[in-house]
């Protein structure tokens, strides 16, 4: 028996379309967005996948990619598993500051560390900034010293595999075929893992807005063929775009 797992990164949201650090500001998506969202859901269904249980983020920006594309595919009223543990990178003081003007600010190499290394997190927001999850009504059952004032990639890992053992993979081998919508970070901390990607190599990756990644499990979880995006040449230039976006 096999199981599947396909994952999307949101379409662009109007913070993206501004080149604007977003993390875990709660944005909306572009017009641009909403069109990648549904080109998801017709890709779902032009490889016709058939999905038992979606899992989302908090923010309205994964939400809103996940209904659209199963508006697309008609598989709207999907069984939905929302959580945090989704929720993109969380930026800190960089949130809501354009990513060129960061660079002319700090310096590409310090930006790029920021932005890409696995373990260098941005500068923290205190507890009273407006930028701190304590201050939004959506995480107020999480425990106060879960919350981020700033991460890494690694942090993002250490909070997305709790998810992925606990949560996900018991769907999986109950051959449950499962869809994650999601973030860069939040997908690149999954891919990472699964795909068993170096902590060296991990900056290189870069993760296109809208595009479905397949992955196909064996029983004991190894693959049983290799993980593709449905639009390889789409996704090899969102990729690209996405890397171009410090300049």
């Amino acid at each position: 028996m096999t199981s599947t797992l396909v994952v999307v990164r949101h379409g662009e949201s109007t913070w993206n379309a501004k080149n604007l650090f977003t993390g875990w500001v709660d944005v909306d998506l572009s017009e641009k967005g909403e069109a990648e969202a549904r080109n998801a859901g017709a890709l779902l269904k032009k490889e016709g996948l058939f999905f038992d249980i979606l899992h989302t983020s908090l923010l309205t920006r994964a939400v809103r990619t996940a209904h659209l594309a199963l508006e697309v595919s008609g598989q709207t009223w999907l069984p939905v598993h929302r959580t945090w543990r989704l929720n993109e990178r969380h930026y800190g003081a960089l949130q809501g500051k354009d990513k060129k003007q960061t660079v002319e600010q700090f310096g590409k190499e310090q930006v790029q560390s920021w932005r890409r290394s696995y373990d260098v997190p941005p500068p923290a927001v205190t507890a009273d900034h407006e930028h701190h999850p304590s201050h939004d009504a959506r995480y107020r059952l999480i425990a106060p010293d879960a919350l981020p004032a700033s991460e890494c990639l690694k942090d993002v890992v250490a909070r997305v595999l709790p998810w992925w053992h606990d949560v996900a993979v018991p769907q999986l081998r109950q051959g449950l075929t499962v869809l994650v919508v999601a973030h860069g970070n939040s997908l690149r901390a999954l891919i990472k893992h699964l795909e068993k990607i170096s902590d060296a190599d991990i900056p290189a990756l870069n993760v296109p807005t809208g595009m479905p990644r397949l992955y196909r499990f064996k029983d004991d979880m190894s693959f049983a063929q290799a993980p593709r995006y449905l639009d390889e040449a789409a996704a090899k230039a969102g990729a690209d775009a996405v890397k171009k976006q410090t300049g």
